[in-house]
């Protein structure tokens, strides 16, 4: 009986549903995707019923697998006449809020409801789904027919033709049901599903992501055999000793009312068909379990590097007939905990991977395979080689696409409870200043009582585990169950542990929440800082030296905004502690959901967007893809820090290290090109290296190319790229896998600057009380004498005689730039505070010096803010040469009540708004900080000013370019200016047409206004960007000081 209690009892998670089992799908199956009838109503009270009513309750809890449920508990659900309702259409998969009914709330870790479990809220929309069906005509008349539902938000009841058939919940789990004796063979059928918005499972659904409802998931209604099939079946390779002969155990669940014989049959689908192996077993009628095996000797391993699948084909034979086939895709692999390390066929794995969500910017949770599997193939192109399934067992298909690509996975538990911290910590009034882990201690075990550690959810807490391990236990690419995220740690956990530990011995466990890996086979940690993880791999679990449990960061380098910073550090970690086993990436996508509105351009919103309340902001914007995954600055920094293959050069040699855990390089192929960079870019040389057999894990060296003899007074660079040598399932031949880049040889000169000087007669100065005019034979410079600094500059072509107009306006010492997502916790408070974004100048002297060739005005200055008393002695010094090019010269000493940081320190120089093409000497073609820059090759690059910005979800500072030698801003005719740095070899730079303040007041790119002028930014220094977001801020090494600073550019006209 269907019960309007079901979804406040959190010992209720399920009536009359099927036992787990191995995700298959029969051939004889119908999929019931597409458009139903809908119904949506505010609570439970106002949804409709079909009219018949329930199954009686002595029905109930009669077989195996099925809840027993008190008759006190089944208060039927009130029905409402059918032609009292309107219905609408929906589709399916979809959720209700993606299609006109209801609003996405998007919040991390608080509840968006009262918190009191087990019970929800009185307003609890619900949804009601209606669609007919027939069985088709080909099926056998005796098969057992059922309802199968993928994934269901967040509970749901399910009628058919008016019977009651059951309950289920768990939004990402499967709920499988007998329709049999409901479902009429030679005429339509009705079902209907009722879907609830609040269940009590939502306190143990509160994942870092987009509350929406429905079903989101495949429905498919499936034909069984009853005369003799596999109800469930369990595949497990294992590996000897020596991990090269193996031995396939098959565990079978079997329906059989009549003795028969089971048939297994192991092929090599890679080399035609080829049968590897056979065998089979009888089995007596009404047998429950039958287990068989087949020798295998030295198969093919299964890794992430070498996906080697074979396909094992189980046929149940009854009275001479087959009475049902299923095939299995089988990877033969080991995964065991190892000398302390997690191993997989005897070696030590590192993973390089990323958390990943079910998410699409249309579509929400309801994605197609054809998507995912575009995330998949873009993760394996950017050497990605291990994917977490955050916070829940992920579409079915995706494990298909894990074994056949070759990830590592971790699958994870469908349980995640955060917002209990946020329910003990509010009341406590325990400051987010305070650090995290001593909030932990005040906090989680208070937190864990609600759920975790409270034995009447023990039950409920198993379910999750049992759903995750038995739909996904075939799949070779799956090494590591998760018991859940961010749910603290407490008893129902260690019931989980044991659980899996008893169905599935053959893989690893973990748990971050259980900070003593008592329940789980390794310590995994959450956006430590480097001394910190460092401070974890030497003394965490270690005793007398030694330790018994690997270390693995489920979480790191958040990926929100413009960042992650800081990646190269967490990866040279790695290499230097063996027990550091790596870690995913939070996260892979940004969950942008794409939103219209009439007379406006479309976006991709967040939480708030939608008038949704309360929500948590920006905060599902953190992802390496934008909302529409395609690859963020961020995704192509992670592929070069964890790029298979590294390489330098020493001693005249190339060594090459081989990053792989399992293969050598044989396919890879290398070739390299040596540059020359001077007043121009040009190869010098270029060519095929022949590469030596390198180990996994070993490195060697090559000779060094022989350079030509040099002409020319550029620097030369050596670049080495490899490329697949092969295509395959994720790439076609050529992909690159790696790169390396360095200089070979300094320039002989200064060859920063390629503007040839001019030599003029000699410079007029005019001065007045407010202006100081400095003129050449086709150039004026004007400078202003209230202010002490440059405020027009123009020169005029000896052919066209045409004059050009550079500046707006001043260029006048910057400190200033937008807020990154990374800025936003504590930095940018920091700098607001201290008035950064606020300076002000006050002019203090102004003097002129004139020269027969030049022309000298220093400026003396002194900037700060208002209402404080701290600020930049700053003299400036402008020289004016007759060739009619500019040198700007910057000392800054801080005085007062200082800040010790500050975002960047150099010029700001607003040019004319058609002075819109940039080419520089520099690292690129994308954007660059000083902790985020491995990326970005030296060369020499070109772009139109709109190309320079990086369109993040969310605007923010953004398009800094570093290591630039020179850089050039020019009209459509190629006139313009040349900066260069004078003193210091490089310096960094922006152009963009969005000023700071409109990068930080915009919500969303649509909202962006572009200034009529190209903001040009020349920095001697500026800020990296860190992951403070959630994670560590910028390293002390990449903060810009707030110290004595001095610098200067030399500006040259180019183009006449």
């Amino acid at each position: 009986m269907a019960s309007e209690l079901d979804i406040c009892d959190e010992k209720i998670f399920q009536r009359n549903r099927l036992p787990a089992r191995s995700y298959y799908i029969p051939p004889s199956s119908l999929l019931l995707n597409g458009t139903w009838d809908f119904h949506y109503a505010p609570t439970p009270k106002h949804a409709p019923l079909p009219a018949q009513s329930s199954t009686p309750t002595s029905e109930l809890g009669t077989k195996e697998g099925y809840v027993n449920v008190p008759p006190t508990a089944n208060k039927q659900i009130e029905t409402i006449p059918d032609d009292a309702v309107e219905w609408g259409n929906i589709t399916v998969p979809g959720h209700w809020q993606l299609q006109g009914h209801g609003r996405p709330q998007y919040t991390n870790t608080i509840f968006p409801f009262p918190v009191c479990p087990p019970h929800v809220p009185t307003e609890n929309p619900t949804g009601t789904y209606r669609r007919s069906f027939h069985v088709p005509k080909s099926w056998d008349e005796s098969s057992q027919l059922r309802l199968r539902f993928d994934g269901v938000d967040s509970a749901f009841h399910v009628w058919v033709n008016g019977q009651f058939v059951g309950y289920s919940q768990g939004s990402r789990n499967a709920a499988e049901f007998d329709v049999s004796t409901f479902v009429s063979r030679g005429s339509a059928n009705e079902v209907w599903v009722r879907v609830y918005q609040w269940c009590d499972g939502s306190y143990i659904e509160d994942q870092d992501q987009w509350w929406l409802s429905g079903i989101f998931r495949d429905v498919n209604l499936l034909s069984f055999p009853t005369t003799g099939r596999i109800d469930d079946y369990f595949v497990t390779p294992k590996l000897d000793e020596q991990y090269n002969d193996a031995t396939l155990e098959v565990a079978l669940d079997l329906v059989a009312p009549s003795s028969g014989e089971v048939k297994l049959t192991l092929r090599d689908n890679s080399i035609g068909d080829e049968v590897i192996s056979t065998g089979s077993k009888s089995f007596e009628s009404d047998a429950k379990k039958l287990s068989l095996s087949l020798s295998v000797s030295q198969p093919q391993k299964w890794t992430a590097e070498t996906p080697y699948l074979y396909q094992l084909e189980i046929s149940v034979h009854v009275n001479n007939k087959v009475t049902q086939t299923i095939y299995q895709n089988v990877g033969f692999r080991c995964v065991e905990l190892k000398n302390g390390l997690i191993t997989v066929n005897g070696k030590a794995i590192l993973f390089n991977g990323a958390n990943r969500h079910d998410h699409h910017p249309h579509l929400g949770r309801a994605v197609p395979l054809s998507f995912i599997k575009q995330d998949l193939l873009l993760m394996k192109q950017h050497n990605i080689n291990a994917l977490r399934c955050s916070h829940y067992p992920s579409h079915p298909g995706i494990y298909d696409l894990c074994d056949e690509l070759g990830l590592w996975v971790m699958d994870e538990a469908d349980l995640e409870c955060h917002g209990f911290y946020d329910a003990v910590a509010y009341p406590a009034d325990i400051p987010e200043s305070i650090p995290y882990e001593e909030r932990k201690k005040l906090t989680f075990p208070q937190a864990a009582k609600f759920t975790s550690d409270n034995e009447t959810w023990r039950d409920a807490y198993i379910d999750r585990m049992t759903q995750l391990v038995n739909r996904d236990k075939n799949h070779p690419s799956i090494i590591l169950w998760s018991l859940g995220n961010e749910a603290f740690y407490g008893k129902n956990h260690k019931a989980m542990y044991d659980y899996a530990k008893e169905v599935d011995p053959s893989r690893l466990v973990h748990y971050e929440g259980d900070a003593d890996a008592k329940s789980a086979d390794m310590f995994s940690y959450m956006y430590p800082p480097i001394d910190v993880l460092v401070k974890h791999a030497e003394t965490t679990g270690v005793s007398d030296g030694s330790y018994d449990k690997p270390i693995v960061l489920c979480e790191y380098g958040h990926a929100m905004g413009n960042g992650p910073g800081g990646l190269e550090d967490y990866q040279a970690a790695f290499r230097d502690y063996e027990r550091l086993q790596g870690g995913w990436i939070w996260e892979w996508a940004n969950h942008g959901l794409w939103k219209t509105e009439p007379g406006k351009e479309g976006f991709y919103a967040y939480g708030g967007d939608f008038g949704d309340v309360p929500n948590d902001d920006t905060f599902v914007m953190d992802g390496l893809c934008y909302s529409d995954h395609t690859p963020t600055p961020g995704l192509t920094e992670l592929k070069k820090v964890i790029a298979p293959i590294r390489a330098w050069v020493e001693e005249g040699k190339i060594v090459i290290a081989n990053g792989y855990d399992f293969i050598g390089l044989d396919h890879v192929v290398a070739s390299y090109k040596i540059e020359s960079f001077g007043k121009s870019g040009k190869i010098v040389k270029s060519g095929d290296l022949a590469l030596p057999s390198i180990l996994p894990g070993k490195s060697s060296s090559i000779e060094l190319p022989s350079t030509p003899s040099r002409n020319g007074s550029g620097e030369q660079w050596i670049t080495v790229t490899f490329q697949q040598k092969f295509s395959t399932a994720w790439a076609d031949a050529g992909h690159e896998l790696a790169w390396m880049q360095e200089q070979i040889s300094k320039p002989n000169t200064d060859s920063l600057s390629q503007v040839s000087p001019t030599n003029t007669s000699h410079l007029d100065v005019v001065s007045s009380r407010t202006e100081y005019r400095i003129t050449g034979s086709n150039f004026l410079f004007a400078f202003d004498a209230a202010r002490g600094s440059l405020s027009q500059w123009n020169f005029t072509s000896p052919v066209t005689l045409k004059s050009t107009e550079i500046l707006i306006s001043s260029i006048t010492p910057g400190f200033w730039r937008a807020p990154t997502d990374n800025d936003m916790p504590s930095d940018f408070p920091y700098y607001k505070r201290y008035g950064l974004d606020a300076l002000t100048s006050q002019l203090r002297s102004f003097d002129v010096k004139t020269d027969e060739d030049v022309v000298t005005l220093t400026a003396v200055t002194f900037i700060s803010p208002p209402i404080l008393n701290w600020g930049f002695e700053a003299t400036t010094t402008y020289q004016v040469s007759a060739t009619g090019s500019l040198k700007i010269k910057v000392n800054l000493k801080p005085t007062g009540s200082m800040p010790s940081n500050l975002p960047r320190v150099g010029l700001d120089i607003k040019l004319r708004d058609d002075l819109d093409n940039a080419e520089w000497f520099g690292i690129g073609p994308g954007e660059s900080y000083a902790d985020k820059c491995s990326s970005q090759k030296l060369g020499i690059y070109s772009a139109h000013v709109d190309t320079l910005h990086t369109p993040y979800d969310v605007p923010q500072e953004n398009g800094n370019r570093m290591k630039t030698r020179w850089v050039n801003m020019t009209d459509s005719s190629g006139v313009g200016i040349r900066a260069s740095s004078s003193g210091n070899p490089t310096f960094q730079w922006a152009a963009t047409r969005y000023s700071p303040t409109t990068l930080q007041k915009a919500r969303h790119p649509r909202d962006l206004v572009k200034e009529h002028e190209v903001l040009w930014r020349l920095d001697a220094e500026s800020a990296g960007v860190g992951s403070a977001a959630c994670g560590p801020g910028v390293k002390e090494e990449f903060q810009v000081k707030c110290e004595e600073k001095e610098f200067a550019f030399v500006f040259e006209k180019i183009g006449i």
